[in-house]
């Protein structure tokens, strides 16, 4: 590691590249930028990262978080949707960090729809997620990158309580169900409002993440999230109910509950990620 650490971005760098650039951060994009170096030198920290991980920044905008990774880690990926601020970063790089320059890359393009990443592979996922599509983006990238063995997310505090929920939580549902398929997941702190310009309407919940092995079932991850979509369609409507539509009826659909162990008169709240998997694999053998 070089002595010459990053310099990190305070409120006045990123009003000044912002008006440089002609940038406005927008709503539809979800860009709120991180204006407070001890908010970023945090979040790498909470984040455990080794020097030897790869790390995979989405959202990096005028990259506040971004100079705090590459003093930490072997490489930084960033994907960044927005043109001008994707053209940009490089040049943000060999301002602050110009010992650093060769340990990151930018990709231009949308999280959500990019199919693979440059070698070496990602290990870690961290990032300041924009809010409207903090979920999909996560999911999608849990997907796409096995490589993946860890990660850090901040995301709206709302989402970071049901990324984290358990089985009975009030906020347990589809996320929870569906990140716990990929990791174990846990809140790792909460992000007040003024470390961010513009200042959100709400507070950030910090999201830290482990990878690990999927149950170990016959059927596809896709028939499993299935079952998860259709039991919280209708929260307050029993198992053997919301699933009658995918077995066939509610006979066949008590059948695979009970194959899984489940009550028919059980709720959706109250499963594991490993119960839904077991409900997957009764209904493929109805």
């Amino acid at each position: 590691m070089t002595s010459a650490g990053p310099k990190f971005l305070g409120p006045a760098d990123v009003r000044s590249l912002a008006a440089s650039l002609g940038v406005r951060p927008t709503k539809q994009r979800g860009q709120n930028f991180v204006i407070d170096g001890n908010t970023v030198r945090r979040i790498v920290r909470v984040a455990d990262l080794d020097p030897s991980d790869v790390v995979l920044e989405v959202g990096p905008g005028l990259g506040s978080l971004t100079l705090a990774l590459l003093g930490s880690v072997r490489r930084v990926v960033a994907v960044e949707i927005d043109p001008v601020l994707a053209a940009a970063l490089p040049e943000t790089i060999a301002t602050y960090a110009p010992a650093h320059v060769d340990r990151f890359e930018i990709i231009e393009g949308d999280a959500l729809r990019i199919t693979s990443l440059p070698d070496p592979q990602p290990t870690a996922l961290v990032a300041n997620l924009p809010y409207n599509v903090s979920v999909p983006v996560l999911l999608h990238l849990m997907e796409l990158l096995p490589s993946l063995r860890k990660g850090l997310v901040m995301v709206q505090a709302e989402v970071a309580d049901r990324l984290a929920a358990g089985p009975g939580s009030r906020v347990y549902g589809v996320p929870s169900v569906k990140a716990a398929w990929y990791a174990s997941v846990r809140r790792a702190g909460t992000v007040g409002r003024t470390v961010f310009w513009p200042a959100p309407n709400v507070d950030s919940g910090l999201v830290a993440w482990t990878h690990r092995d999927p149950p170990d079932v016959s059927v596809s991850r896709a028939e499993v999230f299935a079952v998860i979509d259709a039991a919280f369609a209708t929260r307050r409507k029993t198992l053997r109910s919301t699933l009658k539509g995918m077995a066939g009826s509610a006979e066949a659909a008590e059948a695979a509950l009970e194959y899984a162990g489940v009550s028919p008169m059980a709720r959706g709240e109250s499963l594991g990620v490993e119960e839904f998997a077991r409900i997957a694999e009764g209904l493929a053998k109805s």
